[in-house]
């Protein structure tokens, strides 16, 4: 009897010489191994002409469905893995992240243990940790429904145009918070607090703690600190009616969609989390240190190893 095929995908960062080379390797390891390599139809038409090694692959849509998906093996930096993310959204198939860029938050290793992770892979050898994301609706006056979509690292409410500043009105769980002017406000998970709301002056929040952050940027307020509220409220940014010009919502910088006056933006966590696929088991703590290159000259650590 034989066994249904394992069909693994392959995310790559088409504009990088090295994952170009990393997509060739991990697809010939891959089938090697028995297993089948997918790669979308954008990704193989980039990448067919410098890979020939490609030839056969299956193709995310067409030959392999994303339900036959076991597992998304992303050759890139953070960007590449929530395009990976998006890729797998309402499959049961996690991301494994192989740093090709530069930090690499979310990405699990270095290129050079590239054929471990390929081979851990392949034994299932792997833990999965599931990250709080979001869920993203812009409504109008009258409660409808205008766009739905959702988010890893943030949903970001911003004004559209340079020249003028977006008046909002913060809200939780249906009461009114503050209002003021602003370049926007940032609405953050865990995952994302060490992206966009860190380079806001927003709080990291490490991963197990369920918890979203809102950020106001370039505020003209008196109360227009971050704010960190529990998983379960629901955070809204509502355009004033009165505002001057219009708003625009992206989510991790990959969806967007125009808020015009008027517009409610209400972000709550989704029921379906981002599942990553991990495998060393590292604290969070040494990750900042790793990855912000943050100095910890002088630690002498707990007396007799515990704190």
């Amino acid at each position: 009897m034989t066994s249904e095929p394992r069909h693994i995908l392959v995310v790559v960062h088409t504009l990088r010489d090295d994952a170009i080379d990393a997509a060739e390797r991990v697809c010939a390891s891959l089938r090697d191994a028995g297993a089948r390599p997918v790669l979308t139809r954008d990704d193989l038409d980039h990448l067919r002409g410098d890979a020939a090694r490609l030839d056969g692959v299956d193709v995310l849509g067409e030959t392999a469905a994303l339900d036959d998906i076991e597992l998304a093996i992303v050759l890139g930096g953070d960007g590449t893995i929530l395009r990976a993310a998006e890729l797998v959204r309402g499959s049961a198939a996690p991301v494994l992240g192989i740093n090709m860029g530069h930090v690499g938050f979310l990405a699990e290793i270095e290129r050079d243990a590239m054929d471990e992770a390929v081979h851990r892979v392949i034994q299932r050898d792997y833990d999965i940790e599931e990250r709080l994301a979001l869920q993203v609706r812009v409504k109008d006056a009258d409660d409808r429904v205008l766009y739905e979509t959702w988010a890893l690292n943030e949903a970001t409410v911003e004004k559209a145009s340079r020249e003028r500043m977006l008046e909002v009105v913060i809200e939780v769980d249906g009461r009114p918070l503050s209002s003021f002017g602003c370049d926007g406000v940032v609405v953050s998970t865990p995952t994302g607090s060490t992206a966009y709301n860190f380079s806001a002056g927003g709080p990291v929040i490490w991963p197990t703690v369920a918890a979203i952050a809102v950020v106001p940027l370039s505020a003209h307020a008196l109360f227009a600190k971050p704010l960190v509220v529990g998983p379960d409220h629901a955070v809204a940014i509502e355009v004033a009616e009165h505002t001057n010009g219009t708003g625009i919502l992206w989510c991790d910088g990959r969806r967007s969609h125009e808020l015009p006056p008027g517009a409610r933006v209400v972000v709550r966590r989704s029921a379906d989390p981002v599942r990553l696929a991990r495998l060393h088991p590292a604290a969070f703590t040494d990750r900042l240190v790793r990855k912000f290159h943050l100095p910890v000259i002088g630690w002498r650590g707990p007396a007799g190893g515990a704190s």
